[in-house]
């Protein structure tokens, strides 16, 4: 008997299944829904904290600094450099052509995004394992340019995306593109095309050659990696990329991009004068202390003279690169005149590879250069260059130091001493007036780093800067005076009203004659017939100083004329030794040439006499001297006493300590000062690390 049907299941086998396309339509359906609902929360969850579009026309920019050499020729600009926007229309076609050709090719075809370009990266990052290249679209950089930050996130690339579809939408492509060119950054402190053109090549946009607005469009991608200043090569490479990418899309012709990879694109000589960068930084510190915070754009104008400038720089490369097989890696210059201007600064070897500024900031030991402080003390106690004394081993508390040719000299007079750079005298000399007296005599000058009371401090294990020695040195060549280094006189608005101007005031009297003239004396001779002899330049009245430190490691020379000091100094960062460079070589090297180039441009007079002689002074007679030290046969009389008249004579109540190898006997041979009590003998501030007890000083 058949069983019950299931009406049910009739009705269930009777319905009509849905064919493959109504399916297909069905499910497409339901995801368009559910894609419109995702989409709809993701764009209001993505589009909170989107930023105001009415600012797109607004520009918010730092004060720009604008730095002036003392003749008025521009040096550098600092801070936001903003020009009149460009006229699309008056440039010439290629150079918009030029960024669209490497940022865009697709520029004209895509609603603010390109999903071929995105794509394209997506698999070329896939591939590297890296992020090597990007997706965006001119209009999603000038999104990016104008409103967001340059966090790299999720949520920033999608408002990226909104709000370059929103661009799109209100503006026309040439819009686009013409607020791209103009408000895009282009390194070196330069927003928009007209700017950049101004900058890099001072001339306007609408001048610009074809293989400028290629390096140009190139230094989007990283303007510090492709800057034609300091990354020459890469920036050349780069901007062939971008002629080669120009021929590609039919901008340019292959004649046309053969003739500007050939002809050579000349940059700024303002930016190509790196190492004034230097001499900026420096400024940029004082600046604020003077004026506070910039809030409005400032001209500089500064005591720095460019030409000089450049001499030096030079000068500093051409030693550099013919000594580096010595291992002389790293140089710094500071000049100044009679009045503590500064008119040349060169801080290292390439401003580019380190801002590291050693002219100013890098301490290091001085050598020899330290000591003419000694002599000053010296001379102030009473000692003169016609002073005889003995060049013998020598030993103070437990250090005894040697001179540079290993050997000993014998009787001498102090201006051989000087020129001569003998070590035993200097360290003799400086016990006997006192290092107190040598370090207030430093300090006086203008050496404001920390000086040790140490024996070795006579031969210079004191660390200095360059600029605090040609500060110190310039007392010697202005006759006597104290100056302090400066390199603004006066700081101005672009529309000529003053914000601060230096005051001319009258420096103190640092050095009094005859003390002055002794000096000046006997560092003429270190030029004629000393450590400095291949400095000398013919027919000028030179003097100065060289100076070496133990092993090698730097080596200084600090010379001067009238009312004009500059001082060098060569070595490493590493501090480790060079090979056998001396004061008298590379650094005198460096001098000599910035000196014969500097000296012709300032016509500089003979080395001033400094003030009037003190009454009854009689100007020394060397060969007198020389003969009031011989008796009646002609040989040498033992050395008198100044204090007492008469020769020198041992104490009888002293015992006598008969000479060994490690403690030679001393007698004095030399004017001594007044007696006095034992100076402090302790080191200003910490006491360094010890030192090596054979340092070696010349």
């Amino acid at each position: 008997m058949a069983g019950p049907v299931n009406a049910g299941g009739q009705q269930a086998q009777g319905r009509p299944r849905r064919s493959a396309w109504q399916r297909l339509f069905y499910w497409s359906a339901v995801l368009a829904v559910w894609g419109l609902i995702f989409l709809v929360v993701f764009f209001a969850v993505f589009a909170r904290g989107l930023p105001d579009t009415s600012s797109l026309y607004q520009v918010d920019r730092q004060p720009s600094i604008t730095y002036l050499d003392r003749n008025g020729a521009l040096i550098a600009t600092r801070g936001t450099q903003m020009a009149p926007p460009a006229d699309l229309d008056s440039l010439p076609d290629y150079v918009p052509a030029a960024f669209i050709a490497i940022e865009d090719r697709r520029f004209y075809n895509h609603p603010g995004f390109d999903p071929i370009g995105m794509a394209r990266a997506m698999v070329t990052n896939m591939r590297a394992g890296r992020v090597v290249q990007g997706g965006s679209t001119l209009t999603q950089q000038l999104a990016k340019n104008l409103f967001l930050t340059p966090d790299q996130n999720m949520r920033r690339k999608v408002q990226e995306l909104m709000l370059a579809v929103w661009l799109e939408m209100k503006f026309s492509k040439k819009e686009i593109l013409a607020l791209y060119l103009n408000r895009v950054y282009f390194g070196a402190g330069a927003y928009g095309i007209e700017a950049a053109s101004q900058r890099y090549f001072d001339k306007s946009a609408k001048n610009l050659t074809v293989g400028e607005a290629a390096l140009l469009a190139g230094l989007l991608k990283a303007p510090s990696r492709y800057s034609p200043v300091s990354e020459s090569e890469r920036a050349a490479a780069r901007a062939t990329v971008v002629l080669n990418e120009m021929e590609e899309a039919g901008v340019i012709t292959a004649a046309q991009r053969e003739q500007a990879v050939t002809q050579p694109v000349i940059v700024s000589r303002t930016l190509a004068t790196q190492h004034a960068q230097y001499f900026i930084d420096w400024l940029d510190k004082s600046i604020r202390s003077l004026v506070g915070e910039p809030t409005e754009d400032m001209v500089v104008e500064t005591t720095l003279d460019l030409t000089l400038q450049t001499s030096a720089e030079r000068s500093v490369r051409r030693i550099l690169d013919r000594d580096e097989g010595k291992g002389v890696q790293q140089a710094a210059l500071v000049a100044l005149d009679g009045d503590g201007r500064v008119r040349a600064m060169i801080g290292g070897a390439s401003y580019a590879d380190s801002q590291f500024n050693r002219a100013v900031d890098a301490k290091r030991q001085a050598g020899s250069a330290f000591k003419p402080f000694v002599y000053l003390a010296a001379v102030e106690a009473g000692y003169t260059p016609q002073t005889p004394v003995v060049d013998q081993p020598i030993t103070i508390g437990n250090w005894s130091p040697r001179n540079y040719s290993g050997t000993f000299s014998g009787n001498m007079t102090l201006a051989q001493a000087v020129a001569q750079s003998t070590n035993t005298v200097a360290a003799y000399v400086a016990d006997q007036v006192g290092r107190d007296s040598v370090a207030r005599a430093a300090r006086r000058l203008g050496i404001e780093s920390r000086i040790g009371l140490e024996p070795a401090m006579a031969l210079g294990a004191v660390e200095v800067s360059p600029l605090e020695m040609a500060t110190a040195y310039d007392a010697f060549a202005n006759g006597g005076r104290r100056v302090d280094a400066y390199g603004i006189s006066r700081i101005r608005t672009p529309q000529g009203r003053v914000i601060y101007q230096r005051q001319s005031g009258q420096s103190g009297q640092a050095i009094n004659n005859p003390s002055l003239y002794y000096m000046n004396q006997m560092l003429r001779g270190v030029m004629t017939s000393g450590t400095g002899r291949s400095a000398a330049i013919a027919g000028r009245d030179l003097a100065g100083k060289s100076g070496t430190t133990s092993d090698y490691k730097d080596a200084w020379f600090v010379g001067y004329t009238g009312g004009f000091v500059t001082a060098v100094w060569v070595g490493k960062d590493d501090n480790t030794a060079m090979r056998g460079v001396t004061g008298g070589s590379s650094p005198a090297a460096i001098w000599k040439g910035f000196m014969e180039a500097a000296l012709p441009r300032l016509n500089a007079p003979r080395i001033p006499d400094g003030p009037a002689m003190p009454e009854g002074w009689v100007a020394p007679d060397p060969v007198g001297d020389l003969m009031s030290g011989l008796d009646q046969n002609g040989l040498p009389v033992e050395p008198v006493d100044p204090l007492l008249g008469q020769p020198y004579v041992e104490d009888p109540e002293a015992p006598v300590q008969q000479p060994s190898s490690n403690q030679p006997m001393m007698r004095p041979n030399a004017p001594q000062p007044a007696p006095r009590d034992t100076p402090d003998q302790q080191p200003e501030g910490r006491q360094p690390p010890e030192r090596r007890g054979d340092a070696l000083f010349f």
